[in-house]
């Protein structure tokens, strides 16, 4: 062999070779776009899936949210509803506590015109009881005087028949003796 064939099958090897490389250089290239390709698209795979399990999650808080707020507006008419009704009763009974308070202020009248008449003829008596007091105490003044006069007198003629005894000598039989007038 010559040189010749020995530099063109070198040139061959190594044409061969360079080739080979390449070629093997070539497929480390697209295996790498495909793995960029395959990073990529898992990438867009896990964004969508994110993205697919954050609607869901939003369609479910929403549908939490219109259930909450359904059953929060019911709640509220409910409550509404309770509480026009306990209004309704606490005017209407304050309105029969006007009427009654309104029917004893009429009987408080009432009472208080007849206690006023009463007292009036209360009154009436007592001072027709003070007159007659005072009229009695006149007239037991007046007897009282005119007992007292007559004691007076009594006693003042039991003395003047004593003296007249005393001036006819008869000292033994004093009238009156028994007298409470008489002066011993």
């Amino acid at each position: 062999m010559t040189l010749q064939i020995q530099l063109a099958i070198a040139a061959l090897v190594a044409a061969l070779s360079f080739g080979g490389g390449w070629m093997v250089n070539g497929w480390r290239g697209a295996s790498k776009v495909s793995e960029c390709k395959t990073e990529q698209a898992q990438g867009v795979a896990t964004r969508a899936e994110a993205a697919r399990a954050d609607e869901t999650q939003t369609a479910q808080l929403e549908s939490k949210h219109a259930q909450d707020t359904i059953y929060n507006a019911d709640k509220l008419a409910s409550l509404k509803t309770g509480i026009a009704v306990d209004v309704r009763s606490e005017l209407e009974r304050a309105h029969r506590l006007q009427l009654s308070a309104d029917s004893r202020a009429a009987t408080y009248r009432a009472q208080a015109q007849a206690d006023a008449a009463a007292r009036s003829d209360l009154a009436d008596k007592a001072s027709a009881l003070d007159r007659q007091l005072a009229e009695g105490v006149g007239v037991v003044a007046e007897l009282g005087g005119a007992l007292k006069q007559r004691d007076a007198e009594v006693a003042a003629l039991c003395d003047q028949v004593n003296i007249e005894r005393r001036l006819n000598g008869e000292d033994s039989n004093q009238a009156c003796k028994n007298s409470l007038f008489v002066d011993e």
